[in-house]
């Protein structure tokens, strides 16, 4: 939806100040009646409810750089392009004076912006009962959407119901934080509000002016991931926060584990599924109908299109607000590296985004189960060089030295993952028969013309930002499709209905077949063997066979399929495993060394040796953003959260 600003309301402006963001009631009511005398108006209105939807996937996102699977290094060159603030949350730099990338007085901005249009919109004259309903429920699913936002970031929140009087005096507004159950309560309310009767549309009727605009499986998909994250052990039983309570001794959380809430989060998963086929939404798999390119290829182009193709057929929501263009700023532009062979020789374009080894190594091998515990492999092996051969070619270029855990490995990695002599497939070539046109990323220092691995901090690109037809061009700069980011997609829908059935029952329970349709079905459209299958051949244990084993080969599974897009950085911290992830220190390859410094066979062993980029630590703190300290002096009914 296009965002369109709205200078006449003077109650949306009223908020902008951190420290008053509650003290402030609208001033500007008069000039409301002229924001909802017509349809016309009303509709600018809906749109600036919409322009509040959190940036994903960008530098103001703190999923970019504040977690553990993207990481690069502070230079002026690229931080005059990309904010590096990130960086401060991952370094573990946050802090209460300054919150790094804090979302409160956006989020409260915006509800008051919902609110204002809920209570005025029935004075809109020229607007059909019917479309008066939609918009209704529309800003109903978004005031949810922003109340999660401000959950997931700082778990309990005063809640928004509605906007304050313009008569209240101060001390109404000096709201408390509510139960962490109740805002879960709350938003579901909202969710289920909003889907009452056929309300909303089961898909956008002009895809063309109304992508991105909410529709029933939009707000049953929100409200599974709701669910799912009202049942994880951040919120349910978690006894970490059993000190956080208000003034008046209210408990924020309830530290009791209660089990229904993964009863509903599964019956949550199932209706979402259910409307989401209704809609025609589903896993995309990209169709070769002119026969040009062989299997693997068409898997790799299937891969990269699922996130980063407008509008395929498994986008459940996509973030219109946050636009990947190959602009300056970008994650395209963050992203795309020079390629072999170029005649590009470009100081601009310098593969600042990097992902540290563990990431690369998370992934599975080609047998579709962790590396660790792939008996074809030997996990001592995995940093040994090996030379890719003609059975290598479209994942590795031939005669290419690299070290072994970058053979063999499922194709996720591939589509997703650029390594030094990976095949790059696209970007301006597409003759997958002809193996010695194909691109590949060359990280060699002085290896052509002596800039590559400029800018290239850890040996790894996170290759799934950038659409395969992106390429440089002769003046330097990116020609690439733009997309939308995605909020959701379908294949993240099937994990939370996967993990939400092992969480309930186990693997053995009355659902269990849907448990391992919905997660194979993933693994299916990566290439993959089902569960039982892959495990059964290519390891020593059945660990789908419990519950706890089932969970990690679930939560493996979304680490990979969901990575680089967000996911990782809220799941682990519901999950609270981050700790033990964050435990891994950040490493990349020696990318300093060249080929003046020795044989090829001298810098191949060089390159190949883990860096310490970074030690990160997590605690109990670090779970949750802490409340700006000039909004709790200005309203000390707030409580700060627990280390801060």
């Amino acid at each position: 939806m296009k965002k369109i600003k709205i200078i006449l309301v003077v109650a949306i402006m009223s908020l902008t100040a951190c420290s008053d963001w509650l003290d402030v009631v609208p001033d500007g009511v008069a000039t409301l009646d002229m924001a909802f005398n017509s349809r016309a108006q009303a509709i600018k209105y809906l749109s600036t409810c919409y322009s509040y939807m959190p940036k994903n996937g960008g530098s103001s996102d703190p999923a970019t750089l504040g977690g553990d699977d993207i990481w690069t290094r502070r230079t002026t060159h690229f931080s005059n392009r990309f904010s590096l603030a990130g960086l401060d949350i991952s370094e573990g730099n946050q802090n209460a004076t300054s919150p790094v990338l804090s979302r409160w007085a956006n989020m409260y901005q915006a509800l008051r912006v919902c609110n204002t249009f809920l209570e005025n919109v029935d004075l809109v004259p020229d607007l059909q009962a019917w479309e008066r309903e939609q918009w209704t429920a529309e800003v109903k699913v978004l005031k949810a959407y922003y109340h999660f936002s401000l959950v997931q970031m700082y778990g309990p929140v005063p809640l928004i119901r509605e906007n304050m009087s313009v008569d209240a005096d101060v001390y109404s507004v000096k709201v408390e934080r509510e139960p962490v159950d109740e805002c879960f309560d709350y938003i579901v309310q909202l969710l289920d509000e909003a889907c009452e009767g056929d309300i909303l549309p089961t898909i956008v009727l002009d895809p063309a002016s109304d992508y991105g605009r909410i529709t029933k499986p939009i707000a049953l998909s929100l409200k599974a991931k709701v669910l799912v994250t009202a049942a994880s052990p951040l919120f349910n039983g978690n006894n970490d926060q059993a000190t956080l309570m208000n003034h008046d001794g209210t408990p924020l959380f309830n530290t009791t584990f209660i089990p229904e809430k993964w009863d509903s989060a599964m019956a949550a998963c199932k209706a979402a599924i259910d409307i989401c086929q209704e809609a025609g939404i589903m896993l995309y798999t990209y169709e070769d109908a002119a026969g040009r390119f062989n299997d693997t290829t068409v898997l790799n182009v299937t891969l990269r299109n699922a996130f980063n193709l407008r509008s395929n057929s498994e986008i459940i929501w996509a973030n219109t607000q946050m636009i990947s263009i190959p602009s300056s700023g970008g994650m395209i532009h963050a992203s795309m590296p020079k390629l072999n062979p170029s005649y590009i020789n470009s100081n601009d374009i310098c593969k600042w985004l990097g992902m540290p080894i563990k990431i690369a190594e998370m992934f599975y091998t080609a047998n579709g189960v962790p590396f660790e515990e792939d008996k074809t492999r030997n996990i001592g092996d995995k940093y040994n060089l090996r030379t890719a051969q003609a059975k290598d070619r479209l994942y590795i270029r031939q005669g290419r030295t690299t070290v072994d855990m970058h053979f063999d490995r499922e194709p996720r990695f591939y589509a997703w993952v650029g390594f030094d002599g990976g095949v790059w497939f696209g970007a301006g070539q597409y003759n997958d028969k002809d193996a010695s046109s194909l691109r590949y990323l060359g990280f060699k220092i002085g290896e052509t013309d002596g800039t590559e691995g400029q800018g290239l901090w850890t040996g790894y690109i996170p290759k799934k930002f950038i659409p395969y037809e992106a390429q440089l061009n002769a003046i330097n700069s990116i020609s690439s499709p733009s997309y939308a980011w995605p909020v959701m997609r379908l294949s993240d829908l099937y994990l939370l209905y996967a993990e939400a059935i092992n969480e309930a029952e186990g693997p053995n329970g009355a659902n269990s077949a849907e448990l391992f349709q919905y997660i194979d079905l993933v693994r299916a459209r990566a290439g993959l063997k089902g569960v039982k299958e892959s495990w059964d051949t290519y390891t020593n244990n059945q660990k789908y066979n419990t519950q706890a084993g089932m969970r990690e080969i679930v939560q493996k599974e979304r680490l990979i399929e969901l990575s680089f897009e967000g996911q990782r950085f809220w799941d682990i911290r519901r999950w609270k495993t981050a700790p033990t992830e964050y435990h891994t220190p950040l490493q990349g390859w020696n990318m300093m060394v060249s080929i003046i410094d020795g044989t090829e066979e001298e810098v191949n062993r060089m390159m190949y040796q883990p860096q310490l980029l970074l030690e990160q630590t997590f605690g109990i703190r670090d779970y949750f953003w802490p409340i700006r300290t000039s909004d709790i002096e200005t309203n000390p009914n707030l409580v700060q959260n627990i280390g801060w």
